[in-house]
């Protein structure tokens, strides 16, 4: 049955082509220390969507998780997750959601790959990271966790990293959302692209989903987070974590003391303190 779909999606990046039946097939990669809501989040966004088709609504998405082997896979928290496909048998996506998680050689291959025929490639919180690996990201921006701005940059210098946003849309068939919540934006911000602004208005509606960054096409919803905070030494300098004051890992800058987490947010640090450091 024919859709008719009232809106169209705002913005510089092109609207996603829905197909006229069927459902959008989106594809989760996951492994351990898969964040939850990195791919919770999206997921309900999805599997929410209902589209207008004739007397009748029906659902927009087909949603699976994709691994290297069907072994249940810990997620965050202990959840276990068992996958639905592995990298050899997935059907192919035509969306792919890649959260915070430890990744694989594995993985990222079969993203390049994937990433070939599908309308978007995106990724949620430090799932920044394993796009980036793929080197599809090269000579594009990016966002990630606020905490993780100045890694980022510094281990992808030729990604340019963009601080405060809720997403960021690089090109038609790449983007990257902050952290954590931050992947409900992004994803209302699919269904838009592919359904229109109504369609994307009812599903917040019904998830009783009151943030509002995803209407903001440019994705600058992330403001606060785009200024280094002056430090307090409460926190880890690098990654936010909070630390003792009596913390043993510390590097010292213009007089001031900076503390650390571990010793790899420390040597960090000290590879770029301009990174991490507020004017």
């Amino acid at each position: 049955m024919q859709r008719v779909l009232p809106g169209q999606a705002a913005g510089t990046s092109r609207k996603l082509n829905a197909p006229a039946e069927g459902k959008i097939p989106v594809a989760f990669p996951i492994s351990e220390g898969a964040v939850v809501i990195d791919y919770c989040g999206p997921w309900e966004v999805f599997q929410d969507t209902q589209v207008p088709a004739g007397d009748q609504n029906v659902s927009g998405f087909e949603l699976y998780t994709v691994a290297e082997t069907l072994d249940p896979v810990v997620a965050s928290g202990g959840m276990k997750v068992i996958p639905n496909y592995t990298f050899a048998t997935a059907p192919a996506p035509k969306v792919i959601v890649i959260p915070a998680q430890k990744g694989s050689d594995a993985m990222l291959e079969w993203v390049r790959k994937a990433s070939k025929s599908t309308d978007l490639t995106m990724s949620v919180c430090t799932g920044a990271f394993l796009l980036a690996k793929t080197g599809l990201l090269a000579g594009k921006s990016a966002t990630t966790h606020h905490a993780s701005y100045g890694s980022f940059a510094m281990q992808f210098r030729d990604v340019k990293m963009k601080r405060g946003f809720r997403f960021v849309e690089a090109g038609d068939n790449l983007a990257s959302a902050g952290g954590l919540t931050s992947g409900m934006d992004l994803a209302l911000r699919v269904v838009e692209r592919y359904y229109g602004r109504f369609v994307a208005e009812r599903t917040a509606y019904y998830m009783e989903y009151q943030g509002t960054g995803w209407m903001d096409p440019t994705g600058a919803a992330n403001a606060a987070y785009a200024v280094k905070a002056k430090y307090d030494g409460s926190t880890c300098a690098v990654c936010g974590m909070p630390v003792s004051k009596t913390a043993t890992l510390q590097s010292v800058v213009k007089n001031n003391t900076y503390r650390f987490c571990s010793g790899g947010c420390k040597t960090q640090f000290d590879q770029a303190p301009a990174e991490f450091v507020a004017e």
